[in-house]
């Protein structure tokens, strides 16, 4: 019998968890729409199950809270009491009360010790002393389909339930006109369900009415309740851990395959592989959940956290039916709660500061989530007060976080970041929402620990976007299984760009480098390479190819938005890994993100691309590939290496590379003026900017300005003497090595001479005219 009473214990737990989230944005629908007669049915019914189970249980203290709410709300049913702004505070203070009994009896065994008196006085205030004049009998028949009000989605999936007095009048039990007259009593006044009305009035038999309010339940549940069961959540685990080691035993068969070409064995294995998969997407589904269980619950920290800093936010979700893995949906809960508490706290501001600034006086949060590229998307962004690189900056440097010369060579998007720092804060104050410096670290803590990214972005006065990217699921993921120094190494495939081969010594030659990193030419692009080799073994040592082929295997990956290559021995297929965690001993290598066991049982690291990409420095000076350092002329043949860009109407210019400092992409909206120079922010100090098309006569009438929305003005970074300069081009072609002695001299101001390059006549640009007369044209 104990068992049986844990049982239905449990069930109740788990029934009134839901009920309670429900509760949640019934009341803040009714806090907008104090008339909502269907939504206060629904709490109030809601209430009225708690309480009853509670009673059924013994659970008095909960019972006594729960019969307290529902009082207030039965008053308000009736409309014999006027709806109060306190009374929303009340009922959600109910709704909490009635949740931490229910954590304490899951968690103890037993509800909560807490008599809730205050809040007891308070519900009786509100009804004003009139708790004793409230409906005391209780009718054993349910209430008839009329106060049945089920959710906006509910009748699409669902048809709508026969009324109780259809019911009667079909099977001759009683007439229309008993039914008009038993309506016409409830309008006048009569609370009474409708079936005690006509057992009373029209004499139908108790049990008949009992019958059929039953069919009526059974319809109103419809084919839902038949559709679908509750199953333990370590049930599914289990499962899911099974399945797993179905994967595992699958590929072992299939690389059995390889060696044994028996037809049967063949037709059986390919069956398996088959079966399996059918299985480990079905087994995926059941752990499946929309991230809406997550967003549903933020409606109600919006509300409270913005009541209690005086302000007026409103929130739209978007994307709610998005789904992902449940033990996914259970690691973002707290780094969600972060940023939204966050984004009310530090980005909103106050009414009164919106008015001033001419924003509307309550502020918007919206939560979007979407699928993209085999990851969801998660975006979370309000229309505050932005984020100032600045404040930052002096903030971590009052905290002691970073030195006054890492900040000076930080980029803005650098200053952003270090809002991941912990121990950062820019609260004047510590308070129970923020001020501690223990937020946004663990919200990028988490999301890491989990595979994914998270991105912070802002204008000052124009709002903050926070970019989460999350795997679907952890437990079972199509990877590529990569050779290097015969071991062998599993890459997500989430990660996965294209794969590259380079043949022979042509191919190896095509490698470049630049300021020591070496660089392929991908499409017109510079893409960094790292060799994975050294970045596992090697330790210091100057990156080299492996030796003893001459051909390349190059994969290429993306991390955090940014594409590089990974230089590995050989490429050799792409399989479902089971992801097992690391040990501890291995848990602090950062280019490790778990572990897994392949086809022939021996174990496979799995790689972390962002942690190999931050290990391997790829990144180190944002999106920029370094140039010019160490470019040496050619003793014999007098080539050196060029930069060759494109200007207006398709023009060609060269440029030196040794003259060349960086190559960088800046956001048009970041450049500033200051006279008639434009500038922008680059790590120390402030860059200028000149546009070559500006100085080069005849150029000037066809400089390209259409930008697109999200492109970026290439710039080539020249050193003049300590100052850095950046020169505005329409878009960076190449860069060779050729001889660059001129074959005519230059017909222009700021062109030393021109020259055939790569079948096409290009300028010979002469930097310090060009850099001297933009700087003085500014002046």
């Amino acid at each position: 019998m104990s068992s049986e009473m844990d049982d239905i214990i449990k069930e109740f737990l788990v029934e009134s968890g839901e009920s309670l989230d429900k509760l949640d944005r019934d009341l803040l629908v009714l806090e907008r729409d104090p008339g909502n007669g269907k939504c206060i049915d629904r709490i109030f019914r809601a209430l009225h199950t708690i309480k009853g189970t509670c009673g059924f249980l013994g659970f008095h203290r909960l019972e006594r809270v729960a019969h307290t709410g529902e009082n207030l709300l039965q008053r308000l049913r009736e409309k014999s009491l006027p709806w109060q702004a306190e009374m929303g505070n009340a009922l959600l203070k109910t709704v909490d009360a009635i949740r931490l009994h229910l954590e304490c009896l899951e968690q103890a065994g037993k509800e909560s010790e807490e008599e809730n008196e205050a809040l007891i006085d308070l519900l009786m205030d509100l009804l004003n002393g009139s708790l004793h004049s409230s409906i005391q009998f209780e009718s054993s028949f349910p209430p008839d389909e009329s106060t049945f009000n089920p959710p906006s989605n509910f009748e699409e999936t669902i048809p709508p339930p026969p009324r109780l007095g259809e019911l009667l009048v079909a099977q001759g039990v009683t007439t229309r006109a008993d039914i008009d007259q038993a309506l016409q009593s409830q309008s006048q006044g009569d609370r009474r369900p409708i079936g005690e009305i006509l057992a009373e009035n029209a004499q139908v038999p108790p049990e008949v009415i009992t019958q059929n309010l039953e069919v009526q339940s059974k319809a109103r549940k419809g084919d839902a309740a038949d559709s679908s069961i509750r199953v333990d959540v370590g049930l599914l685990e289990r499962l899911m851990n099974q399945v797993g080691e179905l994967v595992l035993a699958r590929n072992q068969i299939l690389q059995c395959t390889t060696r044994i070409q028996d037809p049967d064995f063949l037709g059986a294995a390919q069956r398996l592989s088959l079966i399996t998969t059918e299985l480990q997407e079905g087994v995926m589904k059941t752990r499946m959940q929309p991230i809406g269980i997550v967003f549903g619950r933020f409606p109600r920290v919006v509300r409270d956290v913005a009541q209690q800093l005086g302000k007026r936010v409103k929130i739209e979700i978007e994307g709610a039916e998005t789904e992902l893995d449940r033990s996914i949906l259970e690691a973002i809960k707290d780094p969600l709660t972060h940023i939204v508490r966050n984004s009310i706290d530090h980005g909103i501001e106050g009414p009164g500061d919106r008015e001033n600034s001419g924003k509307p006086a309550e502020g918007t949060l919206r939560l979007r989530a979407f699928h993209e590229g085999g990851q969801v998307n998660i975006e979370i962004s309000d229309d505050g007060r932005g984020i100032d690189p600045e404040r930052i900056k002096r903030k971590a440097l009052e905290k002691g976080l970073i030195t006054p010369q890492a900040a000076a060579m930080m980029s803005a998007k650098e200053l952003v970041h270090l809002i991941f720092l912990p121990g950062f804060s820019t609260a004047e104050a510590v308070t129970n929402i923020s001020g501690r410096g223990v937020g946004m670290d663990v919200v990028r803590t988490n999301i890491e620990r989990i595979g994914g990214t998270v991105d912070l972005s802002g204008l000052p006065g124009k709002g903050t976007v926070t970019r989460i990217k999350i795997p679907l699921t952890l437990a079972i993921i199509p990877a590529l299984i990569v050779g290097c120094h015969e071991q062998r190494y599993a890459i997500p495939q989430v990660n996965l760009v294209e794969l590259l081969r380079l043949e022979g010594p042509e191919g190896r030659a095509k490698i470049e480098h630049i300021h020591g990193t070496p660089v392929y030419r991908l499409r017109g692009e510079l893409l960094p390479l790292t060799f994975l080799g050294n970045e596992l073994w090697n330790t210091g040592e100057e990156i080299r190819p492996p030796e003893g082929d001459d051909s390349l295997s190059i994969v290429v990956l993306t991390a955090d938005g940014h594409p590089f290559g990974l230089v590995v021995d050989e490429v050799r297929d792409t399989v479902e890994i089971v992801v097992k965690p690391l040990s501890k001993h291995l848990k602090g290598i950062p280019v490790f993100a778990g572990a897994t066991i392949l086809g022939d049982g021996k174990v496979s690291l799995i790689l972390d691309v962002m942690g190999l990409a931050q290990k391997a420095n790829i990144f180190s000076g944002g999106a920029a590939v370094t140039a010019g350092s160490g470019v040496k002329e050619d003793a014999q043949d007098g080539s050196v290496e060029i930069l060759l860009c494109r200007g207006p109407d398709d023009a060609r210019w060269a440029i030196p590379l040794s003259v060349v400092s960086r190559l960088e992409e800046i956001d048009p909206a970041t450049i500033e003026h200051t006279g008639s120079l434009a500038v922008v922010q680059y790590r120390d100090t402030l860059l200028p900017l000149i546009r070559i098309s500006d100085i080069l006569p005849e150029r000037r009438i066809v400089a390209r300005t259409n930008l697109q929305p999200g492109e970026k003005i290439p710039v080539v970074v020249h050193d003049t003497g300590g100052q850095p300069v950046g020169l505005m081009v329409d878009a960076i072609v190449d860069i060779i090595r050729e001889s660059l002695v001129a074959q005519r001299p230059g017909s222009r101001y700021g062109v030393s001479g021109c020259r055939v390059l790569q079948e096409r006549i290009t300028e010979i640009l002469d930097m310090e005219t060009i850099v001297r007369a933009g700087l003085e044209a500014s002046s």
